[in-house]
């Protein structure tokens, strides 16, 4: 009971002071989870191996310098360029960008979507904007082969493709769900100029891509992946600088607006409560609640998505549990692929998700207000995924 009571307790905590601080939240949620079940030494050394850990703190850092790469485009004009010269209705260009920027494997690139989106005007709230970055950033994801689908169907031992193909229906309804919340009621095209000028749209695309291009080059070399993130992310601000003309006077005031120290911070919590999480005993706890096997596949699968902030996380806790109680002749491709989409729907809402975090964060808005607007649609998909499972396993 005391390991339930501390761990509710540190998600509400979690929750609560996330309105002032995300990054203070995440580390008081797992100081609490560490306090009540962990003994002091083990909570002590995992906590210095997080903050000492080289590749979290590369992360932390190269997510840090994303902000300031938008802040970069956004005061060089390179980012109103782009946008002045998109002509679409401002729907299409509200999922296009955070979907196009999705794609980029990049850990935090909800950063480099964020600036895109303000360019749609100020009569759209600040919960909506965090919102609509979020959920259409996750969208393709969801079926891109290269993303977390491609290690979990690993796990699973099953066809990745077979996998995409029963996950597509999921796909479509959560974007039409995402449409109708968020897209439905914002009317009007975005502004562009009488003439198209293809360099104003290409160069700060090159300038976007960079980072990812030369992370996928070097992540296959002799780089730590973290390294390779790192390197490509600081080609992406030096040619934001560059092609920019910004000095050194206008980057101190970008790095004072964007405040990449949260966002460093934001990390670090993020894996210092991952961490306390997977050491206590709470996923042994969840692995012995009695429950059916749609109730495995659809809400401890959720419940494991929102407090990890994870998917490949969650999914390496179902697949035991799981084979262990139902056997490998009942992990079928259609009930993984469930069991998929509610870690993806609680992965979503997650407050320790890093896309949320700094999405929260940089729209200058609190959790409780963006899950306000986006946990109706996360329930409806995730009762619609249920429903699916009822009917079909």
């Amino acid at each position: 009971m005391l390991v339930w009571l501390s761990f509710f307790l540190s998600l509400g905590l979690i929750l609560y002071l996330a309105r002032k601080s995300l990054w203070l939240a995440l580390i008081i949620g797992a100081l609490i989870l560490g306090i009540f079940n962990l003994d002091f030494n083990t909570f002590l050394n995992i906590t210095l191996n997080t903050i000492t850990s080289l590749p979290i703190l590369l992360l932390a850092l190269a997510i840090g310098m994303i902000p300031l790469i938008g802040g970069g485009l956004q005061v060089s004009g390179l980012l109103g360029d782009l946008v002045n010269n998109l002509q679409m209705k401002r729907q299409v260009f509200l999922g296009f960008s955070p979907a196009l920027m999705g794609l980029l494997p990049i850990p935090g690139g909800a950063l480099l979507s964020a600036p895109m989106l303000h360019k749609a005007g100020d009569d759209i709230s600040p919960e909506s904007y965090a919102s609509i970055n979020v959920w259409f950033r996750h969208m393709l994801i969801l079926i891109y082969p290269l993303g977390a689908i491609l290690p979990c169907s690993k796990m699973a031992d099953l066809n990745l493709y077979k996998v995409i193909l029963y996950i597509l229906p999921a796909f479509i309804i959560l974007f039409l769900l995402g449409y109708f919340f968020f897209l439905f009621k914002i009317k009007g095209d975005m502004p562009s100029p009488s003439h198209i000028e293809i360099r104003k749209i290409v160069i700060p695309i090159l300038i976007i891509v960079t980072a990812p291009f030369i992370h996928i080059i070097l992540s296959n070399t002799i780089f730590m992946d973290e390294i390779s993130l790192l390197i490509g992310i600081s080609a992406s601000l030096l040619l934001t600088f560059f092609i920019g003309k910004l000095n050194l006077k206008i980057g101190k005031e970008i790095f004072l607006k964007m405040k990449p120290w949260k966002f460093f911070l934001i990390i670090i919590g993020i894996f210092l409560f991952l961490h306390v999480f997977q050491a206590s005993s709470i996923s042994e706890k969840i692995a012995l609640i009695v429950f059916s096997k749609n109730f495995l596949i659809i809400f401890i699968a959720f419940f494991l998505g929102f407090v990890t902030g994870r998917v490949q996380v969650p999914v390496s806790i179902l697949l035991p549990i799981f084979l262990t109680k139902y056997g490998s002749i009942q992990l079928t491709t259609l009930t993984f692929a469930i069991m998929y989409v509610a870690v993806y729907i609680g992965y979503m809402v997650s407050p320790v998700h890093p896309c949320v975090s700094v999405s929260v964060e940089y729209f200058q808005t609190k959790y409780l207000n963006f899950a306000g607007k986006f946990i109706l649609p996360c329930l409806i998909g995730l009762g619609l995924t249920y429903l699916a499972a009822l009917i079909l396993i």
